[in-house]
């Protein structure tokens, strides 16, 4: 048998016929369709080209077996009604671990009545002024260099001299003594203590920065007072502010517990709390989901992600007692299991699947639109023709 038999034979397998161009019809609703359906190819195409070109995420979840790791807790808070020299940053755990007034890595900055940064400059804020400026203002002379004030009694072997109010106040701190006479402390009257009280109590403080702690169970919070341990109790002292109120309304701009990772959500972040009442306790109860974030390059990310519940409650006198402590506490636990995420290239054959489907799909579907509309448009028109006849 001769090749053209093959050829012939071979042919009989063409699966798309094909009619010459003189039988073929074009038309204006062929046309129309032929455009649809390359708009809307192409939407399709590029919608399925980016969902290839972004990472599938797997997640998985397992009993967390990491020890030994820290925890650090971000926070960007701001109280508009509260000064920074009022406010102290402590955190503790159920390891005994402390951190009692803050101020390595959680900075605050000053803000005026309208909520404007008074210093662009974060600084450990305290009440009272400096006492070498102090002298030379108002007595116009200079302190001994080599002095030892008193501290009122609460000299210890660590603090044995008292030269200003801050030294006093952290006698007493050691001590487990409420500061309550800061009017009679010959420092206090030299510096202004009082006097600063009152100045700065229509400002409001920025709070931002980090703290460390350990991976366990605690509590970290920002309330007012000097805080101190007095018989192995945590203990705010108010009393050096007499009768002050204590508004803690706050906007909480940003709370997370570790790093971000794509896709994260933060419950608390942008929350604002009003406080209708003075001296309220606010409590979060977090809990904390530990989380590990694996990248397409086999980077490893080591986070969390936490749900929150809040609790509200008035505290009376607003003093330290049965009741509580006016200030904002996150109170955080960790749960035993993990979730873990995993960065995945998404498929190219899956992609080049999906293509084909849509050009396939569209092509056809517009196909059957087409002889849809062009046998339609015939029906009619012979109807016209059967009418003008008759």
């Amino acid at each position: 048998m001769s090749v053209s038999y093959y050829l012939s034979r071979l042919r009989q397998f063409d699966a798309y016929p094909k009619t010459l161009e003189d039988f073929r019809v074009k038309t204006y609703g062929g046309a129309a369709v032929t455009i649809c359906c390359g708009v809307v190819m192409t939407v399709l195409f590029l919608s399925e080209l980016n969902y290839y070109l972004t990472t599938e995420v797997h997640p998985e979840l397992f009993v967390d077996t990491t020890r030994g790791q820290k925890l650090q807790i971000h926070a960007e808070i701001t109280f508009p009604s509260m000064p920074c020299a009022f406010l102290s940053i402590d955190s503790m755990d159920v390891s005994g671990e402390q951190q009692i007034d803050v101020d390595h890595n959680m900075f605050k900055q000053r803000l005026d009545a309208e909520g404007n940064r008074i210093s662009d400059t974060p600084i450990k804020e305290d009440l009272g002024v400096t006492q070498k400026d102090v002298v030379e203002n108002l007595t116009k002379s200079q302190l001994d260099p080599d002095r030892c004030e008193s501290c009122y009694g609460a000299e210890n072997s660590k603090l044995k001299c008292c030269n200003s109010c801050e030294d006093v106040r952290e006698a007493y701190r050691q001590k487990g003594w409420a500061f309550s006479t800061p009017a009679q402390i010959e420092q206090c009257k030299r510096e202004g203590f009082t006097e600063s009280i009152k100045q700065q109590t229509s400002e409001g403080c920025y709070v931002y920065g980090y703290l460390e702690v350990n991976k366990v169970a605690g509590n970290f919070h920002l309330a007012p007072g000097k805080s101190f341990q007095n018989h192995h109790v945590h203990v705010h002292d108010l009393q050096a502010f007499g009768k002050q109120k204590f508004n803690l309304t706050h906007h909480i701009h940003s709370l997370s517990f570790g790093k971000t990772y794509p896709g994260i959500i933060n419950p608390l972040d942008e929350t604002i709390t009003i406080a209708n009442e003075f001296s309220a306790m606010f409590q979060y109860y977090v809990k904390i989901v530990p989380t590990t974030y694996m990248k397409v390059n086999d980077e490893v990310l080591y986070t969390n992600q936490f749900s929150v519940t809040k609790h509200q409650k008035k505290i009376s006198g607003g003093l330290t007692g049965e009741q509580g402590l006016p200030g904002v506490f996150f109170i955080y636990e960790l749960s035993p299991l993990m979730v873990k995420y995993t960065e995945k290239n998404r498929s190219f054959m899956h992609f080049l699947t999906a293509v084909c489907a849509i050009v396939g799909g569209v092509f056809t579907v517009a196909g059957l639109i087409d002889a849809l509309i062009y046998h339609s448009a015939r029906a009619i028109q012979k109807k016209i023709e059967l009418g003008k006849a008759s």
